[in-house]
Formats: C-alpha cells, structure tokens, sequence
C-alpha cells in the first residue's frame, strides 16, 4: 500500500506525457501549414517553455500552501482544456493561446517532485525520480507513433481530442486515487459566496500583483543561494540543460542534411534514446546508486553526455547507424543519469518546509534553460554545424566540474534546516 499514491503519480504523469508527445512533433510543420513564419515557429515552440518559466514556482509553493493534490487537480485540468484548444486552433494566435495553457498547466512538476519528496526516503528518493524520468522516456516514444498514426488517419484535430481525452482520463484517475502528501498543507474551503473577512486581502492591480511575485521569486533565488551546494545544483542544472537543448535544436537539421537520414530513420533514433532512457531511469539508476551514490553519478553522468555530444558532428556521414549510434548511446546515459540525480540531490539538500518552493525555482531554472538554448543552437548551427555541438561538449564539462566540487558536501550536511535568513 505504501507504494500506490507514488505509483498513481507516477501514471498520471504518464499520461500527461504522451499527450504531450502526442502533440509536439506535429506543432512546426502544423503551424507552418496556418502560414507561421521561422520566427512564429520558434515563438510556438517556447511559449510552453515560458510558461514552465513563470509557473513552475507558483505551483511549486502553492503546493507547500494548500497542498499537492489541488495543485495537481487544477494544473492537469488546465493541461486537458489547452489539448481541446488545439484541436480548434486553426489559426497562429490560437494556436499559441493552446500552447501557453499547456505550458502552465505542464509546470505541475514541481509539484509532483515534491510529491515524491512526501512518499519517499532519503535512500528511495533517487530511484523515484529516475522512475519519472522513465515516465518521460515512455512518453516520448509512444506519444510520437501515436501522433504521427492519428494526424495521418484523421488529422491534426483528432491529436488534439486524444490527447485531451488521455489527460482527462489522467485528471480522474488523480480525482479518485491521488491521496494528499503534504501534511503541512491548509485546507480550503470552496465557496462561491464567501463573504470578505477583515483580515482577507484587499484586490491587488497586475502591476502590484507581479511586482509580488517577482519579490518572491527574488526570495527563492536568495533561498537557494544561501545554500552553497543547493547554487551549485541550480548552476549545473542551468548549464546542462541549455547545453543539451542548444545541441538538441541542431539535431534534426544535422541528421537530414549531412547524414542523409529520412524522417522515420530519425523517429527510430528518438526511440532509441528513449528506450535506454527508461532501462536506466526505470530501475537500474536504484542500483547504480546503492553500489556508487548520487555523487559519483552525477560526475559521470557529465562525462558521458560529453561524449554524446561533442563528438556527434565528427561521425563520418555513413555511420549514422553504427558509430552513431555508439555515440548516442552515451548521451542517452548520461542524460538519463544527470537530469533525476540533479533533482534528488536538489531535494536532499533542501530545507524541509521549502522542497516545493526550491523544486519549483529548478524547474524554472530548467525552463529558462529551455527558452534560450533553441536561439544558441540556431545560431551557432548556422555559423558551423559542428558549433552546437562543440559548445555543449564545454558545457557538460563545466557541469563536470561542478559536480567535483560537490564530493564535499555531505549529502545530509543541510537536512533538517527550519531556520532560514529572511525565510
């Protein structure tokens, strides 16, 4: 019984990426086909990753608040209505109204990470976030088929409704089986005809509301800094996602015009990193860690990915699918060890009453990452196509760095800390 509210998470989770996956490898040639130009289809593509950006910590602390059931209640509903808008978008505004909504409605992660922060142990903690990141894996390799079947059979619309009718079906499944994990959490009282109590808050203009949350926002940031190895967590967490999608953006355009790669040839590679993906998140992360801890990982987690990267544009062109994929294999490795093991050790080191809070400001920081590595690896793809590459190749060994520096810092140096300067 222990393990059925993490297992329940772990599926709602499931569902809400494959509906995504479902959705994201049709949106560029959809919105080129509404007459987007390359500007409106990069604006498309990271208005979700902006909203991940503004949301992730709002959904991250009103979690810690009123608790991470409502929280995930109201954000996947979110995500299902933004999949009914999409199959009505017909139109280039619509059709980023649909993608801001399931960006906001997707921040939830945060609060599921600090889900799993509730059900967990110390020792345990790892092995669940890796299980979400098999969960991501899943989603990327079966939302794609699905997607590309149904768009072929009965048109982008058809996406949008089975997408949203997945979410739903996740949205039940939370309603009836997601028990709350935050004790701390206060109660909330529904009421439309709530009458205003002296001591509620008088409305406040957007002007006055934003300026609030960037205060807060500040706060966090100087929350997390506080903590010597919790800023060096949130540095190499930065850094490593924009390397890889700074690489990741070059990837297509690499495999179609200099490996020749036709489009299912590069559907099979996105399978193929999937699939390690989940063999590594989806159990044997657990053992790995037992025999050589967080630590050791995340160093060599850097180096692998290192390899995956930087050495992918020197393959020669006819070994797309023999010493390339050797080389893709060290990428899925490293990614699926680095990404779950940042998390954890963000969440150990946390203090208690903030993990939402500081779990949500990661996802930010992730998101951020999201927004700017597209325009880097446009960039320098356009200037050299070994350019992004060789960049995020400097960048994971940066990361490597970091994660050198963290060997001294005891894993449980800052667990409990209820004492905060200004928190």
């Amino acid at each position: 019984m222990k393990r059925s509210p993490l297992f329940i998470l772990l599926l709602t989770v499931l569902l809400d990426l494959i509906g995504f996956g479902i959705v994201l490898p049709l949106l560029p040639t959809y919105a080129k086909d509404l007459g987007a130009s390359p500007f409106m289809i990069g604006l498309i593509a990271a208005i979700f990753s902006i909203m991940q950006f503004i949301f992730s910590s709002l959904w991250g602390k009103l979690s810690d608040k009123i608790g991470r059931r409502p929280v995930m209640l109201i954000s996947i509903f979110i995500t299902a209505v933004s999949y009914l808008v999409f199959a009505q978008a017909a139109t280039i505004p619509l059709l980023i109204f649909a993608r801001g909504l399931s960006g906001i409605g997707s921040a939830n992660i945060a609060a599921a990470q600090a889900y799993i922060t509730d059900v967990t142990d110390s020792k345990s903690r790892s092995g669940a976030m890796g299980m979400m990141g098999a969960a991501f894996g899943i989603g990327f390799i079966i939302g794609p088929l699905i997607g590309g079947v149904l768009k072929h059979n009965y048109g982008i619309q058809m996406v949008g409704y089975v997408s949203a009718a997945l979410i739903t079906v996740d949205f039940i499944l939370a309603i009836f089986l997601l028990p709350e994990s935050n004790k701390n959490a206060q109660k909330i009282v529904f009421g439309f005809l709530k009458k205003k109590s002296p001591t509620d808050e008088p409305r406040r203009s957007a002007s006055v509301f934003l300026a609030q949350k960037s205060r807060e926002y500040g706060d966090g940031l100087k929350l997390v800094f506080s903590s010597r190895p919790l800023a060096l967590l949130m540095i190499a967490n930065y850094i490593y996602t924009f390397a890889i999608v700074n690489m990741q953006v070059a990837s297509i355009l690499l495999w179609k015009e200099y490996f020749r790669a036709t489009d299912e040839q590069i559907g099979y590679l996105f399978a193929y990193v999937g699939i390690w993906s989940v063999v590594v998140q989806g159990g044997l992360i657990r053992k790995l860690i037992k025999q050589l801890g967080e630590h050791k990982l995340f160093f060599w987690g850097h180096l692998f990915t290192f390899v995956g990267v930087f050495f992918v544009p020197f393959a020669p062109q006819s070994s797309l699918f023999s010493l390339g994929l050797a080389i893709l294999f060290f990428f899925a490795i490293g990614t699926s060890l680095v990404a779950p093991i940042n998390l954890s050790m963000i969440s150990l080191y946390s203090y208690k009453q903030k993990q939402g809070q500081i779990l949500g400001l990661s996802q930010s920081v992730n998101s951020f990452a999201r927004i700017m590595g597209p325009f880097s690896g446009s960039i320098l793809y356009g200037m050299n196509f070994h350019a992004p590459y060789i960049f995020a190749g400097i960048l994971t060994l940066a990361g490597a760095l970091i994660a050198l520096s963290l060997f001294k810092y005891n894993i449980d140096a800052l667990d409990p800390i209820t004492e905060v300067a200004g928190g």
